[in-house]
């Protein structure tokens, strides 16, 4: 793809989401009482935090041309095992989760990496592995965490007025940011996602680096489990259903294109914040009476929302290439 396809998807997705997303904030504050309380807002981070942490493992993967469709049933199977070792006290709980996690991404890493298969086809598999792993060790049932050993503070506790886990989000994206922006390791994941083979042809350890965006992905999905299990008060093995479409959209609204080579860590957490602010939304409707949506509806906008956004980042493409030619 050529330098100004780049630079217009890179424009599109920086400024494009967060137009929307302000003008989305200024309908609900214009629109509906307390929609910029205190109450809703912090609501609105807390839960959306786990999605953010999933969406940010989605991005770099996506960013490198890959797709992980495992963050979903990783999420449930983290939320188990931290769950289970919650009694222990929370730094068991929080390394059980986030092992789970690292287990799984590493599963992934070695497959796409070693064994050269799809990551469609690996993550797939890892899916259904996972979702199998959670539904065992719960068997077939939700595993209530201890209230006593402190851990549902990781989900439940605040810091400084903000939920814990929208710093924990935070800091993730932080990170993420700088790892994207100012190091080797960010411009490598970049270049893998222009072109794998020229990012080899020059020295770049294309191999190790896709391994570890994998394995963050993996690590990702599995603290956001730990937040499930804290936040809800038990490990859901059936939970994470439709994760990863969640993650994908919220990625792909920020402009990350899924053929790779460009994205943006903070237009992702745009994406999280607009696709989360949108179900809100819908929810102030059904109480002021206008519409009545279940809440199966929103996989359904959820759908339709990517569909529209992929369609419109194709067409741009190819009006960019041909302006180009």
């Amino acid at each position: 793809m050529n330098p100004t396809t780049l630079k217009l998807f890179h424009g599109i997705g920086r400024y494009g989401v967060l137009l929307a997303l302000l003008a989305l904030i200024l309908v609900g504050w214009l629109r509906y009482e307390n929609f910029l309380g205190a109450f809703n807002v912090l609501s609105v981070l807390r839960y959306n935090s786990m999605f953010a942490l999933v969406a940010l493992g989605m991005c770099f993967v996506i960013i490198t041309g890959g797709i992980d469709l495992s963050v979903g049933s990783t999420a449930a199977l983290g939320s188990v095992v931290a769950a289970l070792l919650s009694p222990y006290g929370v730094l068991p709980g929080l390394l059980g989760g986030l092992a789970a996690g690292l287990a799984v991404g590493a599963c992934n890493a070695l497959i796409i990496t070693r064994l050269n298969i799809l990551p469609f086809i690996t993550t797939l598999a890892t899916m259904l592995a996972a979702s199998g792993c959670a539904l065992l060790l719960a068997e077939n049932q939700s595993v209530s965490v201890s209230y006593e050993s402190g851990f549902t503070e990781l989900g439940q506790g605040d810091f400084l007025g903000f939920p814990v886990p929208a710093w924990i989000a935070l800091v993730a994206y932080l990170v993420g940011s700088l790892v994207l922006n100012l190091t080797s390791f960010g411009r490598t994941v970049l270049a893998i996602g222009g072109n794998e083979d020229a990012a080899r042809l020059m020295g770049l350890p294309a191999t190790r680096v896709k391994a570890l965006v994998y394995l963050a992905s993996g690590g990702l999905a599995g603290l956001a489990g730990v937040i499930l299990a804290a936040q809800f008060g038990a490990g859901q093995p059936i939970e994470g259903v439709g994760w990863e479409l969640f993650a994908i959209a919220a990625v792909v609204v920020g402009g990350t294109l899924l053929t790779g080579g460009v994205g943006s860590v903070g237009s992702t957490l745009a994406g999280v914040l607009l696709l989360g602010l949108i179900f809100n939304i819908l929810n102030f409707e059904n109480g002021l009476g206008w519409i009545s949506l279940s809440a199966y509806w929103q996989s359904v906008i959820r759908g339709a929302f990517l569909l529209l956004v992929v369609a419109i980042q194709a067409r741009l493409s190819m009006r960019a290439e041909e302006a180009a030619s």
